[in-house]
């Protein structure tokens, strides 16, 4: 059951991003369908964790008062324990439905505003909190005043509103789905992309072949690993190829020197279900500024795609003498 969702899920979201993007490029399209499926996934999470929560008080978390006292009272006891387990908080008022049924109506339907507030509020509410890192300038991709979406506000808001009506019909089914099924399925929004992006693919993805061989190569007899880490992390399939050839792994490292393919990588490791706690990726050069905390550890498994290009591996051309 959880391969046909898989499939469906992949059907569903592809179509939503080949036929609303209109004439923007698919790697332009790409940062707002991949972040607005991100922040549904965060929205629904948070809503089935704060329900949990609220369930002896028998009530849902979107039919909390925000501005009554009691609710202020349970809204600050969720949020405590969200930030704590989840590493992020948002409001019912907040929530991916709330504001995909605003924008769905026909009147007082303009949500451009409220929705890059909500965003900034998803980074904003990790502040001092060990998830800052995870989270700060995750969505600073999602640009709702360029040009791109449309020539006027009201186009790039009509734009955003279809995307978020045609998310909000499907179904992620978290409550009895596998993590890794919603991640796959973003994986392979990533590979499509990534497949019409020609030479610049390989700055943020690796083949599902490729990735495979060589999470193979590095864990053929083990059944386990403390640690695994990519250099050139990308959108970080290679690392969470590695994952599936062994479950049981205890952290990811990685380093990513585009900021864009760096929010990318977070987002593909939080919806395959890794908890923050357990990825530590960092965005630089790891060539000419590599991690300090990183360079200091020992990993029980390195993997890497190296981009052999300019800004990526700097190779000294074969007629060059070797250096004494």
């Amino acid at each position: 059951m959880s391969e046909d969702h898989k499939k469906t899920l992949q059907t569903q979201l592809w179509n939503i991003a080949n036929t609303l993007r209109g004439k923007m490029g698919a790697d332009e399209f790409r940062d707002y369908i991949l972040g607005f499926i991100f922040y549904k996934y965060l929205s629904e999470r948070m809503h089935l964790f704060a329900d949990e929560i609220l369930q002896h008080d028998g009530i849902r978390f979107d039919e909390i008062d925000e501005t009554h006292p009691k609710g202020k009272e349970m809204l600050a006891a969720v949020q405590e324990e969200a930030i704590e387990r989840l590493g992020y908080f948002l409001k019912p008022s907040q929530l991916f439905h709330k504001v995909a049924e605003k924008g769905a109506r026909k009147s007082d339907n303009f949500i451009l505003d409220e929705l890059t507030s909500i965003l900034k509020h998803i980074e904003s509410s990790t502040m001092g909190h060990d998830s800052e890192d995870d989270f700060e300038g995750l969505f600073g991709d999602l640009d709702l005043g360029s040009s791109k979406l449309g020539k006027t506000e009201n186009q790039k808001n009509e734009l955003i509103a279809k995307v978020l009506s045609h998310l909000d019909k499907i179904d992620f089914r978290l409550a009895d789905t596998e993590a890794d099924v919603l991640g796959d399925a973003y994986e392979y929004l990533i590979g499509q992309f990534a497949s019409g992006a020609g030479k610049k693919a390989g700055e943020f993805y690796t083949p599902q072949e490729v990735s495979t061989i060589l999470a193979k190569i590095v864990t053929t007899g083990k059944k386990r690993l403390k640690s695994v880490y990519d250099p050139t992390c990308g959108s970080a399939s290679l690392l969470l190829r590695v994952a599936k050839e062994v479950p049981d792994v205890g952290k990811f490292y990685g380093q990513e020197m585009n900021p864009t393919t760096y929010n990318l990588a977070r987002m593909n490791m939080i919806l395959h279900g890794v908890h923050y706690q357990r990825f530590d990726l960092r965005n630089e050069d790891t060539l000419e500024h590599p991690a300090p905390e990183h360079a200091e550890l020992r990993f029980d498994a390195i993997v890497a795609n190296p981009p052999f290009s300019a800004g990526g591996l700097r190779l000294r051309p074969a007629h060059d003498p070797p250096p004494r």
